[in-house]
């Protein structure tokens, strides 16, 4: 493939094109977080508030409904993928990159219980697409499917801060290898995650000894039979939770398909009632349940025992229906929520007997995340990012297989209706696993 000369130019377009891509999406970051901070910083505390109040998740809802459902009618392809539906790794064509721009911004700044990295992944392909077209490179069908996934990997790596991440991810959301990638990825995750804790052994005995890599960075803490154990039944019930939280979420994009204005300013209403309920019974901020969890994720993992029980509780119940609400009515990505959500139920499973924090939010990540994504290699790499060493990571494995496995194994749930834009480009179809 490498002696043809059109795939080296678009190997040397794709180099070119990730410099103006990776710059526009670090400014559309840029604007999300200054909005967000803005909106969920600095007004409360301009009104005299140490914190948002209660009800501040209410407003912000129902603009997200409202600019949301506007685009979704007013603009060329609809504002972007239906998050339910997942990630999709084609861009939209250039009238329709408004629009997702503008859906973004109206509805992951006021508290939608999303990420932004789906419409970065729409961004960078659909930028790429136009970049060829504006340099008039010749537009075959190969050349604007690699251009539009290096695009996509751009834009995706500015906020993961780590190409391998963008790399992986896109290679499975694309559908590369088809399912015999994850027939051959799985047993080899399930075995690497196995062999892994042979070696590295478990809590004082060191197991069998061979040569590594490592090259002196500090010790993770030893993993014990109860992570292994405790790990594979918490990320089998994550995954029935997870994959239960999508389908209500593909109901729900169901719902607003029917009647797009209503039932999108509903759905939103109903997420944002879920903050403010949330922050009346515990007193604690709207935040930790409404937006992505992006920024909370971080204080969660340094400030565990700052969570009391029922706040866990709390927040899983809550952020979990404001998740399905959103997933099916806004625009955005799943893979932020599903995180913080996998922290979560992690740290809440941590005091069971011989089960340490760090190998319970490691898995409970891994899990969560393969659950709402389908996506199992990513899950592990995305994990080993946020962990920043490997010492949890044959738990991350043997986690992410059986929540993939279980998800897999229940029923998919209605389908999402698909929808033409007006720039007559396909939407609303599924990712690297069928969408219904």
């Amino acid at each position: 493939m490498l002696r043809r000369p059109g795939y080296r130019k678009a190997l040397v377009l794709s180099g070119l094109l990730g410099i103006p891509v990776s710059l526009v999406a670090f400014f559309f970051l840029a604007a999300l977080h200054e909005l967000e901070r803005l909106l969920w910083t600095d007004w409360p505390h301009h009104m005299g508030h140490d914190k948002p109040p209660w009800w501040w998740s209410l407003p912000g809802a129902l603009i997200a409904g409202l600019g949301v459902s506007l685009v979704v009618l007013r603009f060329p392809g609809r504002g972007g993928h239906i998050p339910a539906a997942g990630l999709h790794s084609g861009g939209p064509t250039a009238a329709a990159l408004p629009g997702v721009v503008l859906a973004a911004l109206l509805c992951l700044p006021f508290g939608a219980v999303l990420g932004p990295e789906a419409p970065l992944i729409a961004l960078g392909g659909g930028l790429a697409l136009l970049f060829r077209t504006l340099a008039r490179a010749p537009a075959t069908e190969e050349s604007s499917a690699l251009l539009g996934a290096a695009g996509s990997a751009a834009a995706i790596s500015a906020i993961f801060g780590n190409p391998l991440v963008a790399a992986v991810m896109l290679m499975e959301v694309a559908g590369v290898g088809g399912p015999r990638l994850f027939a051959v990825m799985l047993p080899a995750l399930l075995s690497s995650g196995v062999g892994a804790i042979v070696f590295t052994g478990f809590g004082h005995w060191t197991g069998l000894k061979t040569g590594n890599l490592r090259i002196g960075l500090p010790a993770p803490p030893l993993l014990d039979w109860g992570d292994v154990l405790w790990s594979v039944l918490m990320a089998l019930a994550i995954g029935v939770a997870v994959h239960y939280v999508m389908r209500a979420g593909r109901l729900t994009a169901v719902l607003v398909a029917a009647h797009p204005l209503r039932t999108t300013v509903l759905a939103a209403l109903a997420m944002g009632c879920c903050p403010a309920a949330y922050a009346g019974i515990t007193g604690r901020s709207p935040a930790d349940v409404a937006l992505s969890g992006q920024a909370a994720l971080p204080q969660l993992a340094a400030h565990p025992h700052s969570w009391p029980v029922g706040a866990l509780v709390a927040v899983l119940a809550f952020k979990g229906a404001g998740y399905a609400f959103a997933l099916g009515s806004l625009r955005g990505g799943p893979i932020f929520p599903a995180v913080f959500l996998g922290a979560a139920a992690g740290l809440l499973a941590s005091p069971l007997p011989g089960f340490g924090v760090v190998p319970a939010m490691a898995a409970g990540m891994a899990a969560a995340t393969a659950a709402a994504l389908r996506l199992p290699v990513s899950a592990v790499v995305l994990v080993a990012l946020l962990l920043g060493h490997t010492g949890s990571l044959p738990v991350v494995a043997l986690a992410t297989v059986v929540a993939f496995v279980t998800t897999e194994l229940l029923a998919e749930g209605p389908p999402i209706p698909p929808f033409r834009s007006r720039d007559r480009t396909r939407t609303g179809t599924g990712t690297g696993t069928p969408a219904g």
